[in-house]
């Protein structure tokens, strides 16, 4: 006997199914023009963990370089000592105050010096 909702439900089911693929094959082809690759949960836990080894490496080299008596912590005349330094090689223009334009100059020797 015809069924109406059956034939209806078959007509849904092929639809859905066109659909998958052609949103499939759109995304396919998107990916491959742009470049663009949607991450996966394991690809971003992944990029996670680089940014975090990479910081980690950062904040012991710059530990070493504050740490003056080696003994693996530093201590506030040392940060202060170390922060000192710091400000006078960042004011190039030796006016006792930091500007945009030294802070600009100076951000990219830091980051340089940073994850030596």
């Amino acid at each position: 006997m015809f069924r109406p909702w059956l034939i209806a439900f078959a007509l849904m089911a092929a639809v859905f199914l066109v659909g998958a693929v052609l949103v499939n094959s759109i995304e396919a082809q998107t990916e491959k023009s742009t470049g663009v690759v949607v991450p996966t949960p394991e690809a971003e836990k992944a990029e996670r963990e680089k940014k975090l080894a990479i910081a980690t490496e950062a904040a012991k080299q710059l530990l070493l370089a504050m740490d003056t008596d080696k003994n693996g912590k530093i201590s506030r005349e040392e940060w202060m000592k170390f922060m000192e330094a710091e400000f006078d090689r960042l004011d190039t223009n030796h006016n006792g105050e930091l500007d945009v334009k030294e802070l600009t100059q100076s951000r990219m020797r830091v980051h340089a010096a940073v994850g030596k």
